[in-house]
């Protein structure tokens, strides 16, 4: 009998330990918090916001360098002209010292782009110092996008009709995607096999009636294969709309959702007042959304319109059956249901200018740059749930990861 109770003791601790030894491995696991970066392109800060409760937990400054960037730029006269550029066709009169931003999957950096600085940088969430500084081609940078292993990091060089694929690890360019003219928006298909890349042309430019159009310069949408950054598709929607029969609408590819399966792509397009849905498959135009314009708006010309962005921004529900559209030059954020187009005007305020989804998709985060505040909105109810003040001129938003501890997010005890 003590033989089998030492035995069965034995036995017992052996199937307790395995269980010690991972409440033991979870234990030391650093914790991850996920919050929303909120980019403010004129102060050159980003927002970090506690999602549930849409309040601010930290502003980190994405320019502590900028004085040395100043003094470079202004002894060289052709970065120095681009600088003074941007500042006045594209900033409305400010620099653009914050642009795009993701993340590391670790939650210990962040990489952003600083157009007006024609760079990114990666910095270290706990001392908020750069860890590394990367130019890109040319003179600006743009909208970016991580891998889904978070090993590569597209930054869209908006003056060399490139696209810079850098490491993550060492800011280094390890490839380079050709495109059209100002490269812009950058997405991932979900595997990380393609990349879905879009070129929006010269939108500063006052020649924007229809028949000037080609003014504007090489517009293209491509399909890009991630093994070795190739181009393997190459679209020119704005002959697609044509043969749609929509001759007078722009080419100009700008935010766009991809639906579950990826084989259809919506996307928002210059001067258009809502969105473009295309079968990828088939190689066509399928649909258009036409959402409401403001009274405002239709007194206004197209060169009174900001770079060209009747709306800016567009994101889609995980399950596919909803969209949120930014509705810019309207003042607006609306749900539509992607089967009908019907919509719902959820959310108003000055100047919406990106849409991006909370991390379980129940709800779209706007930005309104005009009224520097970001909005909650539900996509089950249609409407503005909460809202939340940031720093000047937010627009771009990317959900992402904080160690616990850091930027004043807690630990679990």
């Amino acid at each position: 009998m003590l033989r089998r109770a030492f035995a069965l003791s034995i036995a017992l601790a052996l199937v307790a330990l395995p269980a010690a030894t991972a409440e033991a491995a979870a234990k030391k696991r650093p914790q991850i918090r996920h919050v929303l970066y909120v980019g403010n392109n004129w102060d050159g800060t980003a927002d970090v916001i506690q999602p549930r409760k849409l309040r601010r937990i930290a502003r980190i400054n994405i320019v502590p360098d900028l004085a040395e960037r100043i003094k470079e730029i202004e002894s060289d006269p052709e970065r120095l002209g681009y600088f003074l550029a941007i500042r006045q066709e594209v900033g409305e009169g400010h620099d653009q010292l914050v642009d795009d931003m993701f993340s590391s999957h670790n939650g210990r950096v962040l990489y952003v782009s600083r157009p007006s600085l024609a760079d990114v940088v990666a910095i270290n969430l706990r001392t908020r110092g750069i860890i590394w500084r990367t130019r890109v081609d040319g003179n600006r940078s743009d909208h970016m996008a991580i891998s889904p292993d978070g090993t590569r990091l597209l930054v869209s060089a908006s003056t060399e009709k490139v696209v810079d694929v850098l490491d993550t690890k060492t800011g280094a360019i390890v490839a380079r995607i050709p495109s059209g003219d100002q490269p812009h928006e950058n997405n991932f298909s979900q595997d990380g096999t393609r990349v879905f890349h879009a070129s929006i042309g010269t939108v500063f430019t006052a020649l924007d009636e229809p028949i000037f159009d080609k003014s504007k310069g090489v517009r293209v949408f491509e399909i890009i294969d991630t093994s070795d950054w190739h181009v393997i598709r190459k679209i020119d929607m704005g002959q697609k709309l044509d043969e749609f029969g929509q001759p007078d609408m722009s080419g100009a590819v700008r935010p766009m959702a991809l639906a579950p399966g990826e084989r259809y792509v919506y996307f928002q397009v210059s001067f258009f007042h809502g969105f473009v849905e295309y079968d990828l498959r088939e190689d066509r135009v399928t649909r258009l959304a036409h959402l409401p314009q403001s009274e405002e708006s239709k007194q206004k010309r197209r060169e009174d319109y900001l770079l060209d962005s009747a709306h800016h921004g567009l994101a889609m529900n995980p399950s596919g059956t909803k969209l949120c559209a930014a509705g810019t030059m309207s003042d607006y954020a609306a749900i539509v249901k992607r089967a009908s187009f019907d919509h719902t005007i959820a959310a108003h305020g000055s100047k919406p200018y990106w849409a991006t989804n909370s991390r379980g998709g129940a709800y779209c985060f706007v930005s309104f740059s005009g009224d520097d505040a970001v909005a909650a909105i539900s996509y089950r109810k249609a409407k503005e749930i909460g809202r939340v003040q940031v720093g000047d001129h937010p627009q771009r938003m990317r959900m992402g990861t904080v160690r616990a501890g850091l930027l004043g997010t807690k630990k679990r005890p």
